[in-house]
């Protein structure tokens, strides 16, 4: 299987790998699981200045990114790799998208700067418009880093352990049950008594009321939502219900 690649479109180069070449990704990269390709716009710039960009029609303030100059940087790279824009105006990055892109053979990442974009090429070239989250940042660079961190983190033989994924926070559509190590008792506060019984059915069904609870307090969007681990539009089951998907789907359909 071909590694990992990744192209990053970007007025600053530099800033790749940056901290994807440290710790588990970085060993990665080393080891040739996966590779990054920062392409820099400003190459692709016209004129003595290498303009990239030029003021909006219409009028407005800031600098708008010319289509002609990214159509040129994204030919270079253009190939079966899925091809996203960081806007904060796309739609919001999740796990299952890190999951889909690293299930595929790489990714182009079009980073944004200034006031946005020319529509044309978004179009024309059929870009994917996502966002890290509902804030504004200058750039597209520190979008991108993050989103390469969760994709390349998933890639086979990335992590030491699959099940570590599989129980993470999204994972199974709940936020993460809370962690503990030594000692058990710190400054008064003891780690949870079922955790130390060694009772594995016992430890798996606390964790799991602990992840709804969680998810109830912080995101109730999860629970009703298509990554909800008990079905789109299933009821939210409340605290003390059964929490098996299994066992809430049953109970929602019974007659």
């Amino acid at each position: 299987m071909s590694p990992f690649r990744a192209s990053v479109l970007t007025l600053f180069p530099e800033m790749f790998p940056g901290p994807l070449g440290l710790a588990l990704s970085g060993k990665a990269l080393a080891e040739g699981r996966w590779s990054i390709e920062a392409v820099a716009l400003r190459a692709f710039g016209l004129g003595v200045h290498r303009n990239v960009d030029d003021t909006p029609f219409g009028g407005g303030a800031g600098m708008v990114l010319r289509a002609d100059v990214l159509d040129a940087a994204l030919a270079q790279v253009a190939d079966d790799r899925p091809m996203l824009c960081l806007t904060p105006r796309g739609r919001r990055f999740t796990q299952r998208d890190a999951e889909r892109l690293a299930a595929g053979p790489g990714v182009v990442l079009l980073c944004g700067r200034y006031e946005g974009i020319d529509q044309r090429v978004i179009e024309a070239r059929a870009l994917e418009e996502v966002s890290l989250g509902d804030f504004v940042l200058a750039g597209g660079e520190i979008a991108a880093l993050a989103m390469l961190d969760a994709v390349i983190r998933l890639l086979p033989g990335v992590m030491g352990g699959a099940e570590s994924a599989a129980e993470e926070s999204f994972a199974a559509g709940l936020l993460e049950y809370p962690q503990y190590t030594r000692p058990a008792d710190w400054c008064g506060r003891k780690v949870p008594d079922v955790l130390l019984s060694g009772n594995h059915a016992a430890i798996a069904a606390w964790r799991q009321e602990q992840a709804l609870a969680i998810t109830r307090a912080r995101r109730p969007d999860l629970l009703s939502g298509p990554t909800s681990p008990f079905g789109a539009g299933m009821p939210r089951p409340e605290p003390g219900a059964a929490t098996h998907p299994a066992a809430v789907a049953s109970n929602a359909t019974a007659p």
